[in-house]
């Protein structure tokens, strides 16, 4: 027997034979009638509460190498005993002791055997409730696990607000490409009236609508197959709004829901409304490099610029360079020193002047006009 649990049973002795003493030695006539004890009664209980201890601590030393075995015992044969049959047991044991005690009250009415029958049902329904959940214990773990799992998806849902796609997102298709990487949190929910615009779009006579039509289907399909349990389509319609931006709004509204998109205009009346909007255009430019006045940069001019003088180039995402006395350099490329830079709505321009030139090239006069059809178009 361990030390701790050594202590536990001697102090239980201790107690046990102090109390016994303090209930029968004072019953006693032979210790009862002595004279000092008559006069001084706290005396006979103090006496017979140490009695009553010593004589316990000595059964506790006598007793004390079986009650090891049978301890040891009980602790190995308890500790083999699966956590889920004993979480059954003590639940059918609670469940059956409560059941008896609301029985009790009426059956203690009862003549003669009235004072027994709560003891009695209270040892019956217990050992029945122990028996129930040992026997329903796979059921119960069941439903527990279950319980659970219900309860950790819908706290884990709860948390993420679900976000409206519209047409233009769906075309544009880089929404894919940011369900590819799990940074969209929540479901994506597809509108009927949507999905409807969009198969115009695709049945359209026009070569280029049908294309873009055709593309944002492709999207969808390419969305479901990433997380197709994230994808929900929905049928709600609001046959008194004729515009679709309209109808997106009203429905993030009744979801609480986000607006996906990359319409500036779509943007603004959704902020108007007070519906949160995520925009594909403002991550994008979130995410470009950080340039700052004063930087070099590495580029090829492709074509004029606007005014007089000025050469065009882009980086690789797409962000157009505006350089000072640039034409003269055109299909060259040039180390561009950075001056400044404007942000715009639509994204960033970046102004510099050459600084030096790397490598010449004969000038094409198409080669700025396809090239910058290519940035377009990437």
């Amino acid at each position: 027997m361990s030390g701790v649990i050594k202590k536990m049973f001697c102090v239980i002795f201790i107690l046990a034979g102090g109390l016994i003493g303090y209930e029968i030695i004072p019953g006693i006539k032979a210790i009862s009638s002595i004279e000092i004890l008559i006069n001084q009664k706290w005396l006979l209980s103090i006496l017979s509460f140490i009695i009553g201890s010593i004589f316990g601590f000595i059964i506790f030393i006598l007793s004390h190498k079986k009650l090891s075995s049978l301890g040891e015992g009980f602790i190995t044969n308890f500790l083999r005993i699966p956590t889920q049959n004993i979480l059954s047991a003590v639940i059918g044991l609670i469940v059956g002791l409560i059941i008896a005690n609301l029985l009790a009250y009426s059956l203690s009415f009862i003549p003669f055997v009235g004072n027994y029958l709560p003891i009695i049902l209270n040892v019956a329904l217990g050992l029945l409730g122990i028996i129930m959940g040992l026997s329903k214990r796979e059921e119960s773990v069941n439903f527990y696990k279950r319980s659970i799992g219900r309860f950790k998806k819908k706290d884990k849902v709860s948390q993420y607000q679900p976000k409206v796609l519209d047409t233009s997102v769906i075309i544009d298709g880089r929404v894919a490409d940011i369900c590819q990487t799990d940074f969209l949190e929540g479901e994506l929910i597809i509108p009927r009236f949507v999905l409807n615009e969009l198969q115009a779009i695709a049945d359209s006579s026009e070569p280029l609508k049908r294309n873009r039509g055709r593309r944002g289907l492709d999207v969808l399909n390419k969305i479901n197959k990433i997380h197709s349990n994230k994808i929900k389509i929905v049928s709600q319609d609001y046959n008194d709004l004729k515009s679709v931006d309209t109808k997106l709004i009203r429905l993030a509204k009744e979801m609480d829901a986000k607006v996906l998109t990359n319409d500036y205009n779509l943007n603004k009346l959704a902020q108007l409304e007070s519906v949160s909007v995520l925009n594909i255009n403002d991550l994008s430019n979130a995410l470009k490099s950080v340039i700052l006045p004063g930087e070099e940069l590495v580029t090829q001019i492709i074509k004029e610029g606007k005014e007089s003088g000025q050469g065009i180039a882009y980086l690789d995402d797409g962000t157009m360079i505006v350089v000072e006395n640039g034409i003269k350099n055109i299909g060259d490329k040039v180390k561009v020193t950075v001056t400044s830079i404007l942000q715009t709505p639509a994204g960033r321009m970046i102004f510099g002047r050459v600084k030096e030139r790397l490598i010449k090239k004969n000038y094409d006069p198409n080669y700025g006009k396809r090239n910058h059809y290519n940035q377009k178009n990437r």
